[in-house]
């Protein structure tokens, strides 16, 4: 989020400054974080703050200028969301690839390397598309799963200011007490110089992680997914479509009258139901969701995990999420299709 990047860093380099401003990643200044969910009714999605794409790159890219200060892993991790669709994960769930959520990223080398802007800027810097097309070649960038990364790291404090569970205070703290050490492999990692603030920062993380796998947010976005292959399959939206922006595949869905109608009541959800065996009528789901949760290191002291049992039994709890029971809204109390204000 913008009210983070002065946190990240003081200054926003003009390299960084002068990519971002691309047409390919301006784009993402119109797709949002929350894939989504934050166009339905639904009480747990009302109030969150406005949390783009671009915001979040520029996070990225900032928090792994501030902690290398090397030019070629600050512009992978700007661009590593160059590719990403309208609505974002949504479209991983479109894919059937919700577990993983990766589907989005196969376009990354392909847009870098047709976007001309993008081209003779990272010319001028004396970098190549390989250079910046892989985040995950730079483990401060990204890492795999429960470490900390500057992407993981990023929308986390984002998403704790966003989601109303942390002020800028706290997100300041946490970051003025991270430095750069050794995971077990001798890998350069994020780590917190305190075990207590990195036990802290274990158990905000989980609060976020917990909202990824609502019931409400997995409904919202398959929700939309099966709206979108609707589209897509009457040919109202092109796969194309999906990437450009937001508000554009809105107003081709709009344009046409079975998806305008489905538009209005997604927007409209406003309420679940859970149900042990599968109902009869309505829409209704059951599947399991990617369990995102991160396990940081303390320095010179191992992960939060092993410094506090509480938070070790805490994402124990986590990754035992119960995915069993249907969700969804019964025929009676699907919402009518008028318009929403």
């Amino acid at each position: 989020m913008r009210e983070n990047w002065p946190i990240y860093h003081p200054e926003f380099p003009d390299f960084l400054r002068r990519l971002a401003q691309t047409p390919p990643m301006a784009r993402l200044e119109q797709v949002g974080m929350n894939c989504g969910c934050e166009y339905t009714s639904f009480p747990r999605f009302a109030g969150w703050l406005p949390y783009s794409r671009l915001d979040h790159s520029v996070g990225v890219a900032l928090i792994v200028w501030h902690f290398t200060g090397d030019l070629r892993q600050s512009a992978a991790g700007l661009l590593h969301d160059v590719a990403t669709p309208a609505f974002a994960h949504v479209v991983d769930f479109l894919h059937g690839d919700h577990l993983r959520q990766e589907s989005t990223e196969a376009r990354t080398a392909e847009l870098i390397g047709r976007s001309p802007e993008l081209q003779a800027l990272l010319g001028e810097y004396g970098l190549t598309t390989e250079d910046v097309a892989d985040y995950h070649r730079y483990p401060i960038a990204d890492n795999d799963s429960p470490q900390l990364s500057a992407d993981r790291l990023e929308y986390t404090l984002g998403n704790l200011r966003g989601y109303g569970f942390a002020d800028g205070d706290t997100v300041r703290a946490f970051y003025e007490d991270l430095t750069i050490w050794q995971d077990e492999a001798g890998r350069p990692e994020l780590a917190f110089r305190t075990p207590g603030t990195a036990c802290a920062f274990a158990e905000a993380a989980l609060k976020t992680a917990r909202i990824y796998v609502a019931d409400e947010d997995r409904f919202a976005m398959q929700a939309l997914a099966d709206l979108l292959a609707d589209a897509l399959a009457r040919g109202v939206l092109e796969e194309d479509d999906l990437y450009g922006t937001e508000p554009l595949v809105i107003q081709r869905l709009e344009a046409d009258s079975v998806s305008a109608a489905r538009w209005r009541r997604f927007r409209r959800f406003c309420r679940l139901e859970r149900s042990a065996d599968p109902p009869e009528g309505g829409i209704w789901y059951r599947f399991p969701a990617k369990l995102r949760y991160i396990d940081p290191l303390a320095v010179g002291r191992g992960r939060a995990s092993r410094l506090d049992a509480g938070v070790r039994q805490a994402q124990e709890s986590f990754l035992a999420t119960d995915f069993s029971l249907w969700i969804g809204v019964p025929e009676d109390a699907i919402p009518e299709e008028d318009t929403v204000s």
